[in-house]
């Protein structure tokens, strides 16, 4: 007889790792096909996951690779929820925004560029 390995519903364990707000939420993503459990393509929320298993999914316009490490008991607090799994593809870093940018050639000319401009005129008839 061979050890039985702990399972848990795959609805139900991404929105104990806070994937998902809702439990329904994620229930909807698995049934439209959009998840996949170690490569293969899952329609169904009740498909049971455990730990070592590794889940393929679109988050937030991003693809996200998580290992499942451990099942969770409940929906606890973000912290306990990602010691449920390990990200196997960290989000990029994205770049910082300029600081202060400056538009040249916008807005209001200052004294000085207004002489410089006023210089390059013709002359205007008195």
């Amino acid at each position: 007889m061979s050890p039985q390995r702990d399972t848990l519903r795959i609805d139900k364990w991404l929105w104990h790792a806070r994937f998902f707000k809702t439990r329904s939420l994620a229930a909807r993503v698995v049934s439209e096909g959009k998840l996949r459990i170690n490569g293969a393509r899952v329609s169904k929320p009740a498909a049971q996951v455990g730990a070592g298993d590794t889940l393929t999914f679109r988050q937030a316009r991003e693809q996200r690779v998580i290992r499942i490490e451990a099942l969770g008991t409940r929906r606890g607090p973000a912290p306990e929820a990602r010691a449920l799994y390990e990200d196997l593809q960290p989000p990029e870093p994205r770049p910082a925004p300029e600081q202060n940018p400056r538009y040249e050639g916008k807005g209001r000319p200052t004294k000085r560029e207004g002489r410089i401009l006023r210089a390059k005129l013709p002359p205007t008839l008195e």
